[in-house]
Parts: C-alpha cells; structure tokens; sequence
C-alpha cells in the first residue's frame, strides 16, 4: 500500500518533508501540494518533479479521494483550520507543531477525533525519534537510574534575528523540551516560573535572553530548562535526568575528534536541522507504517499538541508576571489512555 499525501504549505519545512517521502523514505506518495502563494505550490511540482495536483486551497486538496494524508506544513495560524477539516473528513494528518494556536483550538481538534472514534492526527514533535532521546527513555523506563527527581536541559542556538521575541522563546523553542520531557517521564505538568538571568549584549533590544524556565510536575519532579538562543559557539541541545539511583545524559551528538596544534577538540553543529535530520527520517517512516499496518498513527497525538498548548500559555504568563503559574489540563479522555496511542520505542 502507499499512502497519497496531500502537502499544505510548501516553505521550507514542506520542501523537506516532500523530498524525504519522494526521495528517502517508503510507502508514500505526494499526490497533490498547495500553499497560499499558488505560485510556490507549482514550483515545488517543479523542482521536484512531481505528479501531483496543484489545489488553490486547503478545501480542495483535502476533498481529493487520492489523498490519503494532509501534511500541514502552512503557517501556525492556519493549522487548526486545516487540521479539523481534514479530521472531518476522515483523513489521516501529520502536523507541524503547533497543533493550534490555543488550548481551545487543540481541543476542538480533540474533539473531532474522537468523534470518527480513531486516532487520524500525529504531531511532529520529532525529539521523540531521535536516537540520544530514545535511550533516555529507555533508561527512565527500565528503572536503570530510579525514579526521576530533576531535570536540567538547555536548548541554545547560535543566534536569531530581531523577529525573535521572548514569545518565540516559549512556542517556538521551549515547545520541544515541553513535549520531550512530558514524554520521558510520562507525568503531567503543575507549574512553570520564570527567571531572567543577566540579559547578552547579542540579544536585541525587544528580547531577554537567556530565559530559565523551572516547571514542576505532578510527582514533584522540578525541570530547569535554559532557553539561550543568542549563545554564540553553536546549537546546542543538552538534557540531564538526575535520579534516585544515578544519572543520565543525552549523548553528545557524534563529531570526529581531532589532534592538531597542540589541541583536542571536536566540532559542534550550528544547525538544528543538521541536528535532527534522521529522527525527522525516522519520524515520517513510522507515521507511514503505523497507518499502513495498523490503521492508525502511533507518534505523538493531539492530546499531547493540548498538553504542549496549555503549557506554553502557562509559560508566557510566567513571563510576565515572574509568579509561579498553575499548569491545568483537562482530564485525559480514555481514547487517549488506550496503549495503542502509547508511542512505542523507536
């Protein structure tokens, strides 16, 4: 079977995504591509050569019966839009983060997926398929180091432009340590404060950086997170899992290791998508062969998209006040605690 993909949005995210089902991956096809600059649309047929249908909106291409799967790659905003008219029309999604803008918009989309009684949605929190993340979580698993009591982790990147606000710091960054951490202890959050270290002189005037959030789940377990988005050497993604009984790193990412001029060093990457390349690879594969052989996606869902959502709003609001804010979620539907929505170890 091969699954007809339906693109929505063809930036660069997009352009990615279709070269990797095209070009790398098995089991699908891209059938059909829009985006809100039609003209984009047509050049990325174009460019990468495909036999697939240019639609000048999102409605026609989700009405298309070859199109087995909508890939929203289109901007934050329109996510939501497209994310439910393709739910209601029983056709299985992957999405960019976010799932929606608000909590409000997840849980609408919640709601219609449950209603066709399946699971249709994946996100793409792609930190869930990388390689160092998945050994983590084996270890939280298998109890190697005991029960998890802190978490330091830091997401820091070269440098960002003027667009860049402390908003982005939350949804645009900080979202990813949200729903990987969510997933390697598998506990809900309580609250987020937020602290503002001594302000870079790299950062520009309308952004504070770096930015510390400290979030303490249900069980107590307090999560320092350094957002550094200005940090000069390199991107950089660490976390740490302190336990009861030891301790757990993310493995460095792999870099040759060189003698030279009486020194020894190794590079460090300045890309995240260098960074995250495979388990993006791994991500889509999984998505295809969880559909094909199971009839449903097994990655990410959208109540974790509502979890992350909730959360951010929960983050931006510590920023402004400095409080410690509340961290509350609705209860978990049963559709969602059934195991087959249970990402397996990849």
């Amino acid at each position: 079977m091969t699954l007809g993909f339906g693109v929505v949005g063809t930036g660069t995210i997009g352009k990615e995504h279709i070269n990797r089902i095209t070009n790398k991956l098995s089991g699908g096809k891209i059938v059909a591509v829009t985006d809100y600059f039609e003209e984009s649309a047509k050049k990325t047929v174009e460019q990468y050569r495909l036999d697939a249908v240019v639609y000048s909106d999102d409605k026609a291409l989700i009405a298309d019966e070859n199109v087995d799967v909508v890939l929203v790659t289109s901007s934050e905003a329109a996510h939501e839009e497209t994310v439910l008219a393709a739910v209601e029309a029983g056709k299985y999604v992957f999405c960019e983060k976010p799932l929606a803008t608000t909590a409000e918009g997840c849980m609408r989309i919640v709601n219609a997926e449950m209603k066709h009684e399946k699971r249709l949605v994946q996100i793409g929190f792609m930190r869930r398929y990388d390689s160092g993340y998945v050994q983590l979580k084996q270890v939280i698993d298998t109890n190697e180091i005991g029960e998890p009591l802190m978490i330091y982790a830091a997401h820091r990147n070269v440098a960002v432009d003027e667009s860049y606000t402390n908003e982005t710091a939350v949804v645009g960054t900080l979202i990813h340590e949200i729903d990987a951490l969510h997933w390697l202890v598998g506990d809900d959050y309580k609250t987020v404060q937020v602290l503002f270290p001594k302000k870079t002189k790299a950062a520009h005037s309308k952004l504070q950086d770096p930015q510390i959030f400290i979030i303490e789940s249900n069980s107590g377990i307090v999560m320092n997170i350094e957002v550094f988005v200005n940090c000069k050497y390199g991107y950089d993604i660490q976390c740490e899992i302190i336990g009861e009984d030891g301790i757990a790193k993310l493995p460095e990412f792999p870099s040759v290791i060189t003698r030279k001029d009486s020194k020894l060093s190794t590079g460090i990457l300045t890309n995240w998508k260098d960074r995250f390349v495979e388990a993006y690879d791994i991500e889509i594969q999984d998505f295809m062969d969880s559909v094909i052989k199971n009839g449903e996606p097994e990655g990410p869902s959208s109540w974790d998209g509502y979890i992350a959502a909730v959360t951010a709003d929960a983050c931006l609001k510590a920023q402004e006040t400095g409080a410690k804010e509340p961290i509350s979620l609705k209860e978990r539907p049963d559709f969602y605690n059934d195991e087959r929505t249970i990402q397996k170890t990849v």
